[in-house]
């Protein structure tokens, strides 16, 4: 499918963590390296977590246990780790790295905050010893419903010190899907904000958590962040976060927590029915987001992390422990990457030296229409890696990102997995050539495989992509609803986890991921995954983005519909429609010809950038969408339910 445009060098592949690692077990290439890794899934992960230098108050027994099956199997059996103790103690007993950055924070109205190791660890403790007097133990959970700011990473590591659960949810949700976040796993504290800033404009949050608080019957306090410092209605159970602060800034003693206990029940939304409440344990999640962020995206000493999301969407978690557990230093934002001018995320990168920029093509997309000018004019010497996940991506962003922006100098590490996986599945390796928008291939300790629909290996033709082994982050089910977790992994083909993602091997090895599987179309008996199409509007000039799916037709079975988002300078006239219906017959084929083609102003997105198909279709085709809760603009869905009313 295409060719590799990048090539590390001998140097950049000895002195990367995973090219250490490696050396320091004896193996010499990346293929022996991966083979091994699945071969030999406790030896591997124990590698890792003595590289990473973990430290544990209880030995484990046991690396890996599967007695149960595979899909419940348990890691570091009998020993004693709290992820608040590795991200912050260790650093902060050591006089050469306690005074380490740790944070660095930026508002929306370029406010800026910077925090060392020792100074977060003391807000992290008088956090905890301000839950605990609230009432909260080991097992409780606790919701936060907070914007990108500071708070937010005190309270998610405050609450793990004390044995407690604790359940992320987006900035951007309404009263409902937090009450059904609250309802679900019975939380006896919501912390929230009076607001936040987004495009210099106040955003409410009070309110809405007000509401949830309402109808979550579990709730006893809602702990309130004084961002904006406006008014806000007051109720009995508020208590001001400044106000729960301890004034005891001596060290609170981390809870001893078995490896195998929850920290974070974070909610991922499904096709149908209520969202997934994914269990994730001390010595699951973080594991895998260091392993994926130090020796995947090579994090290392001096490194500055930012990833454009929010705390809501794995990847917030995932930025926190892979940054604090490597040591190095994470950027937060409260605002968005084009405000107030289209330069805005450059200046971040420039402004406080960000070395990795994880980004979806969404954003790039969005970035890319304003013109090279706003990236020329900023200095991005220190970006070495950029990270990409979220959405497959199309050619032209990526390669705008690749050589406009990086300069054919910063590789682009593109990476798939999920909420329920704690990290990748798939990503490029930077040891390996990179090819646009493809994937080198399984991350090491990811058994993954692509089968056909009867679960045999296939290569060079789309097909289901799965998981074999076990790996460290795997969920441990989800929330009080063990049946479900296994008929959605588990129960295609015993004892391999199936993913839910179409996948593709070319001649040279590359993957490449087509889309959801369902999401995939079948026309005239040809399996299509929606980018593959999605890819051939957007490279028509007038195209800036697209979304493809799935109808019931009489005569090929499913019908492809896409819905087209034009460049400003473009016409939506009934000449340019049919002229991207040939566009599209003439390089697909005639028989994937779309059976229509709509123009909208905006597709269906979460906050993070990627499109919801699955909203798309349903509202199309009149059918119940399932959970929409992660939308961040759900008008768009009226246009898409307009455009069929409308022919």
């Amino acid at each position: 499918m295409g060719r590799a445009v990048w090539f590390p060098t001998e140097g950049d592949i000895k002195q990367s963590r995973l090219g250490r690692l490696m050396a320091k077990v004896g193996t010499e290439s990346a293929d022996e390296f991966h083979k091994r890794s699945v071969q030999d899934a406790a030896w591997f992960w124990e590698t890792v977590e003595k590289d990473l230098g973990f430290v544990w108050d209880r030995p484990y027994r046991q690396v890996l246990d599967t007695s149960k099956g595979i899909p419940w199997a348990r890691w570091f059996v009998e020993g004693g780790f709290n992820v608040s103790v590795n991200a912050l103690d260790r650093w902060v007993e050591k006089p050469s790295t306690r005074h380490r950055l740790a944070l660095i924070w930026e508002g929306d109205n370029g406010e800026v905050q910077k925090w060392t190791y020792r100074e977060l660890w003391t807000e992290v403790n008088r956090a905890a010893r301000g839950l605990r007097k609230l009432g909260i133990g080991e097992g409780d959970r606790v919701a936060i419903y907070l914007p990108m700011v500071v708070e937010n990473v005190v309270a998610m590591l405050a609450v793990a010190r004390i044995g407690a659960i604790f359940t992320p949810c987006f900035s951007g949700y309404g009263a409902e899907a937090v009450a059904t976040r609250l309802r679900d796993c019975e939380a006896k504290v919501l912390i929230t904000a009076d607001g936040f800033l987004r495009r210099g404009k106040t955003v409410n949050m009070k309110e809405e958590a007000d509401k949830a608080a309402e109808q979550s019957p579990s709730v006893q306090h809602v702990v309130v962040v004084r961002r904006l410092g406006r008014q806000i209605p007051a109720f009995p159970r508020d208590v001001d976060w400044s106000n729960m602060l301890s004034a005891d800034r001596t060290p609170l003693t981390a809870a001893s927590t078995d490896a195998d206990h929850p920290f974070m029940i974070i909610y991922t939304s499904g096709t149908t029915g209520r969202p997934k409440g994914t269990v994730h344990v001390h010595a699951g999640f973080p594991v895998k987001a260091a392993f994926d962020a130090g020796y995947g995206m090579d994090l290392d000493e001096g490194s500055v992390l930012f990833w454009m999301t929010d705390m809501g969407w794995m990847m917030g978690p995932w930025m926190v422990f892979g940054s604090l557990l490597t040591g190095t230093t994470m950027l937060l934002f409260e605002g968005t990457p084009d405000y107030p001018h289209p330069d805005r995320m450059w200046r971040l990168v420039e402004d406080h030296g960000v070395t990795h920029l994880g980004l979806s093509p969404t954003v790039v997309r969005a970035l890319m229409k304003h013109g090279d000018e706003w990236v020329k004019g900023c200095h991005l010497e220190s970006l070495r890696v950029f990270g990409s996940t979220g959405e497959p991506w199309n050619p032209e962003p990526w390669q705008w990102l690749f050589e406009t922006v990086g300069q054919k100098r910063a590789p682009i590490w593109n990476y798939s997995g999920g909420t329920e996986i704690s990290g990748g599945i798939l990503a490029t390796n930077l040891m390996k050539p990179i090819a646009p928008c493809s994937f080198s291939g399984p991350m090491p300790g990811m058994d993954a495989d692509v089968v056909n629909e009867q679960g045999k290996s296939i290569r060079r033709e789309v097909g289901e992509l799965v998981v074999r082994q076990p790996w460290v982050g795997m969920t441990r089910g989800f929330w009080r609803d063990p049946d479900r977790y296994e008929q959605t992994y588990w129960e295609r083909f015993p004892g391999v986890w199936v993913h839910g993602d179409w996948v593709e091997v070319d001649e040279d090895g590359f993957w490449y991921i087509t889309g959801r599987s369902d999401d995939t179309l079948k026309i005239a008996g040809k399996r299509l995954g929606p980018a593959e199409m999605e890819s051939t509007l957007v490279d028509h000039p007038a195209v800036l983005e697209s979304a493809t799916i799935g109808v019931p037709d009489a005569d090929k079975g499913e019908a492809a519909v896409c819905f087209v988002i034009l460049k400003a300078e473009a016409d939506e006239r009934e000449a340019l429609r049919r002229e991207l219906m040939a566009w599209v017959g003439e390089r697909m084929g005639k028989a994937l010809r779309p059976r229509a083609i709509h123009f909208v102003r905006e597709l269906p997105k979460t906050r993070n950038g990627k499109i919801l198909r699955r909203a798309i279709k349903a509202a199309y085709t009149g059918q119940d969408a399932g959970d929409l809760s992660s939308l961040e603009n759900p008008d768009a869905i009226h246009a898409v339910r307009a455009s069929h009313i409308n022919g």
